[in-house]
């Protein structure tokens, strides 16, 4: 298998499908795509005691870099009104939500498990960019992740050392405890 730089592939094969995110012109940007594992999140601010703002969390995550989509993958419940409106929010506000109903177990716990969505769009996307932000813990992402990597991209991971599998950081670029990112994706209280 030849590496082959993200410069020397974009020579190489025909114009991307996705939008351009470079103005015609300018010094082409690093290009990334975010994907946030909403539950992995959600435990995260409820242990930092945090309302995150997903708005400042896009901004910080790309940190001037050119944004291609930052999809967000949760478990819904259909009769939660407030949640159905958080969602369409994030739709209109630049995040591709990919949800799935929530399955209830036998002992009361709900989940609905998108890993392998997350991990085809990280496949998938890995052609189309230079950087993957994953905001996510799980282990079972870990050789989607190391695959990824062997095709030339670079992968951060940004969670909690405490909900991260040690596997996916071993495997990652740049690990980022999200701790130290708090002041700049938490939701600002009016004075």
């Amino acid at each position: 298998m030849q590496l082959v730089s993200r410069s020397t592939q974009a020579s190489t094969q025909p114009s991307s499908p996705l939008p351009s995110v470079n103005q015609p012109g300018t010094a082409p940007s690093e290009r990334i795509v975010v994907f946030i594992d909403g539950a992995n999140l959600f435990y995260a601010a409820m242990q930092l005691g945090v309302e995150i703002d997903y708005t400042r969390l896009l901004h910080c995550l790309t940190k001037g870099r050119s944004l291609i989509r930052a999809y967000f993958y949760t478990g819904v419940d259909r009769a939660n009104e407030k949640q159905q409106r958080f969602l369409l929010w994030m739709r209109h506000n630049g995040y591709r939500v990919i949800a799935k109903d929530l399955i209830q177990y036998p002992d009361g716990s709900k989940k609905a498990d998108l890993n392998i969505e997350m991990a085809v769009d990280m496949l998938t996307l890995s052609e189309h960019c230079d950087t993957i932000v994953l905001l996510s813990g799980t282990g079972d992402l870990t050789y989607a992740v190391n695959h990824v990597s062997y095709r030339g991209v670079q992968v951060e991971v940004v969670s909690l050392p405490t909900m991260v599998s040690e596997s996916l950081i071993n495997v990652c670029d740049r690990f980022t405890d999200l701790t130290k990112l708090r002041s700049e994706i938490e939701k600002l209280r009016p004075s």
